[in-house]
C-alpha cells in the first residue's frame, strides 16, 4: 500500500467555510445526468458532507456510503448529516487506495478534491473502480491550480501559488491534479473514460469577499501557515504579505478569479 500523503489544507474554520460551499450543482454538475432513485452511492472523501448531502437526496431511497481518512474528518461529514437531517447514510473511515468494501457494491462511486492529495491516485482510481458494480460510474474532479486564472494580476497571489504548490508537492500530492486526471486513468487501465473540465468564477463583490477573505485567513492561519513557516518554505512576511494581496484583490472593483478544474467520468464494464 502506498504511503500516505498529508492533507495539505487542514480542517481549520476558514478551510471549513470555503468547502462548505461546495454543493451538488457546483461542484459536481458532471455527474447529476447519472443520478436516479434508488441507485447506492458511495463518496469517497466527504469532507463537510455539503456535496454529499446533496447527491443523497438525489439517490433516495437509494443508500449512501461516505469515507473519511479519520475519525476527526468523519465527524465533520457526520455532523452536517444530522443538520441535514440525513439519518440513514453509512460513515465509514478508510484509505482509498484499499478500501473496506466487496467488488461491486456501489452502483457509484465520487470523489470531489481527493485524487490531488493522495499518494498514488491510479492505486486510487482503481479502487473505486474496484467498488463500484459492472454498469455503474466512478467520477472524481479535482483543480489544477496551475490552471486559476485572477485579475489584476498582482505579485502577491502569484508567491501563493508557488509556496501553495510546494507545500502539497511535499506533502505527496499534485496540485495542478485536474490535467492528469485522464492520463492517470489511462495508466490505471481504464478505457471507458469521458474527460471535461469545468470552472468556478468569482467577479461579484461578495463572492469576491467571501474568497479573498477566505484564503487571506487560510494563509494566515491553518495547517498550510505551519507547514510553510516551520518548514523554512515561506517567512512570515510572505505570510502577512500574500493575505494582504488576497485582502487587496478582493476589494479590487475588477477582480476576477476562474478556478480551473479536471473531471473524469468513468463508465465500469
Amino acid at each position: 500500500m502506498p504511503d500516505a500523503a498529508t492533507y495539505t489544507h487542514g480542517h481549520a474554520e476558514s478551510v471549513l467555510r470555503s468547502h462548505r460551499t461546495r454543493t451538488a450543482e457546483n461542484s459536481a454538475a458532471y455527474l447529476l445526468p447519472w443520478l436516479r432513485a434508488g441507485l447506492s452511492l458511495l463518496d469517497v472523501g466527504s469532507g463537510p458532507g455539503t456535496i454529499t448531502a446533496d447527491l443523497a437526496e438525489r439517490v433516495a431511497p437509494g443508500p449512501v456510503t461516505a469515507v473519511e481518512a479519520t475519525e476527526a474528518a468523519l465527524a465533520v461529514t457526520r455532523a452536517e448529516f444530522a443538520r441535514r437531517g440525513l439519518t440513514s447514510a453509512r460513515l465509514v473511515t478508510g484509505d482509498i487506495h484499499d478500501l473496506p468494501f466487496p467488488a461491486g457494491s456501489f452502483d457509484v462511486v465520487h470523489a470531489h478534491q481527493v485524487l490531488q492529495h493522495v499518494a498514488d491516485p491510479v492505486t486510487a482510481l482503481r479502487e473505486m473502480v474496484r467498488v463500484c458494480r459492472p454498469g455503474g460510474v466512478v467520477a472524481v474532479r479535482d483543480g489544477d491550480y496551475s490552471g486559476f486564472t485572477w485579475y489584476p494580476e498582482l505579485p502577491g497571489l502569484d508567491r501563493w501559488r508557488e509556496l501553495y504548490q510546494s507545500a502539497a508537492r511535499a506533502n505527496g500530492g499534485e496540485p495542478n491534479a485536474g490535467r492528469r486526471l485522464l492520463a492517470w486513468a489511462h495508466a490505471a487501465g481504464i478505457t471507458d473514460v469521458s474527460a471535461t473540465s469545468s470552472a468556478w468564477c468569482y467577479a461579484e463583490p461578495a463572492s469576491r469577499e467571501a474568497w479573498g477573505g477566505m484564503w487571506a485567513d487560510r494563509i494566515s492561519g491553518s495547517a498550510i501557515t505551519e507547514q510553510l513557516l516551520t518548514s523554512g518554505l515561506a517567512t512570515q512576511q510572505d505570510i502577512d504579505a500574500i493575505a494582504a494581496a488576497w485582502r487587496e484583490w478582493a476589494a479590487h472593483p475588477d477582480g476576477w478569479i476562474s478556478i480551473l478544474h479536471g473531471e473524469l467520468l468513468i463508465r465500469v464494464p
